[in-house]
């Protein structure tokens, strides 16, 4: 493991991991000016870790910015494309949040939904590290894949 200018410490395998690689191309889009252009990986994915003196830090209750918004989309956007690049379908992700931080997020396939959970205190959105926030994907995935397998006729419509 090596130590990133960000602090955090990033094991090679897990920068090269696909979900990693698909966060950063997911992160890398929705930057309109290029102001990640010169960040590596590790320091454009450190907003999505919070350790816990950082999760100490955020008020309890808070109303999320767009920042925070977009990194939801985001994270929930590399699962959808990782879905798709696995089973060959295109995966949908919706994230709809009320101003206050509360809402959904479902993820379908076709007509079939592979995703749905919902989303309190976004405002405090992340993960304590990296590989967590790739377990937390790769567990989502594994359930998504499972049930278009179960149902690929409905995720095939």
């Amino acid at each position: 493991m090596t130590e990133t200018p960000t602090g955090i410490a990033a094991d090679e395998g897990l920068m090269q991991s696909q979900f990693v690689v698909e966060m950063d191309r997911q992160m890398r889009a929705i930057d309109p000016y290029g102001e990640f252009d010169k960040l590596s990986t590790a320091e454009i994915l450190e907003p999505f870790i919070l350790t816990k003196e950082k999760r100490q830090a955020i008020p309890l209750v808070g109303d999320p910015d767009e920042i925070v918004v977009a990194r939801i989309k985001a994270f929930y956007n590399a699962i959808s494309a990782m879905i798709e690049s696995e089973c060959g379908l295109m995966a949908v992700p919706l994230v709809h949040l009320s101003h206050e931080g509360f809402g959904r997020v479902v993820i379908t396939v076709g007509k079939l939904v592979v995703l749905d959970r919902s989303l309190r205190d976004v405002h405090r959105f992340g993960f304590p590290t990296i590989s967590k926030m790739k377990d937390e994907a790769d567990k989502v995935l594994s359930v998504a894949l499972e049930l278009i397998g179960e149902h690929s006729k409905v995720a095939g419509l």
